[in-house]
């Protein structure tokens, strides 16, 4: 009985395997195409507003995240397909795994009960295969929508930046194009704000700024990175107070020093989004989260 219920939900979960995304298998299930798209018009934006948006990076980077296990999820389960039909294929061949009959049989008894104790074993294994599999299909099906979800997000966050553009346009043309021109490769304006900050902030871990190579701000020379700790740990006591103070000096004077946006404490301020702090996703670490450097970029 047990194994004809185990060969009865072989069957069912076979098609389930498939089920996550069949109603998708002919265009994109994971989203994979889409999302692509959509950081190429990210991108786009983050070139016409002349550096990365940090709510549309913060957002792609989510869309990433999940669409990332959508694809990782469905790939498990294409191989659990193949266990799962073997498993139907074997009991539809072989017949239940009936131990009754067993002990009908000839043998002396330690020969029975060894192989009463194997159809246990295969019995338990394959319930536990089963169990597993249907809550890969469950898993499969959530991140699924997951992805979806944070795939909408990105192109709902791209339609509103777009529909900023000419407010934005108008906020670039006050502070012009700035091209790196200093002997350290930053702009005036960065040079600028950099030096009147560590004429009003101590500065005991250092500054980063010029990143050759790099794709964003740095790499333009726009951007700075004033150091709270030592890289790497979290800022505590006096230092986080010194990056709250430094933080808010750099909104208070951002319309008269060109600041763009900041981030620091796993937030980010945008001067082209409309300001305000807006938490950042989980980047993987204390520097990625910011919370050991207060950054700034500049127009």
């Amino acid at each position: 009985m047990r194994s004809g219920r185990l060969a009865m939900l072989a069957v069912i979960l076979v098609a389930l395997v498939a089920a996550p995304f069949a109603h998708t298998a002919t265009a994109d299930p994971d989203g994979q195409s889409k999302l692509r798209k959509l950081t190429k018009q990210a991108t786009a934006l983050n070139k016409v507003y002349r550096g990365t948006i940090e709510s549309l990076e913060d957002t792609r980077l989510a869309a990433k995240k999940a669409t990332d296990r959508a694809r990782d999820l469905k790939a498990a389960l294409a191989a659990a397909e193949v266990e799962v039909s073997q498993i139907a294929q074997t009991t539809y061949i072989q017949g239940p795994l009936d131990g009754t009959s067993l002990f009908s049989t000839p043998g002396e008894p330690y020969q029975v009960l060894g192989q009463a104790a194997n159809l246990a074993y295969l019995a338990a294994e394959r319930g536990s295969t089963l169990n597993r599999v249907k809550d890969m299909v469950a898993d499969a099906q959530k991140a699924k929508k997951e992805a979806d979800a944070k795939i909408d997000d990105l192109e709902r966050d791209i339609r509103k930046m777009r529909s900023k553009r000419g407010e934005i346009e108008k906020l670039l043309a006050k502070y012009g194009i700035q091209q790196p021109g200093s002997a350290n490769g930053l702009t005036g304006r960065m040079v600028s704000v950099r030096d009147e900050v560590m004429r009003n902030f101590p500065m005991f871990y250092g500054v980063g700024c010029l990143r050759v190579g790099d794709p964003g701000e740095h790499g333009k020379g726009r951007a700075c990175d004033f150091m709270m700790s030592p890289g790497g740990s979290m800022a505590s006591g006096a230092n986080l107070d010194r990056g709250d103070k430094l933080a808010q000096w750099l909104i208070s004077n951002g319309s008269r020093l060109g600041v763009m946006y900041i981030i620091w404490k796993q937030r980010y301020y945008d001067v082209r989004t409309g300001g305000g702090w807006d938490m950042m996703s989980d980047r993987g670490g204390v520097t990625a989260n910011h919370w050991d450097h207060v950054h700034v970029s500049v127009f």
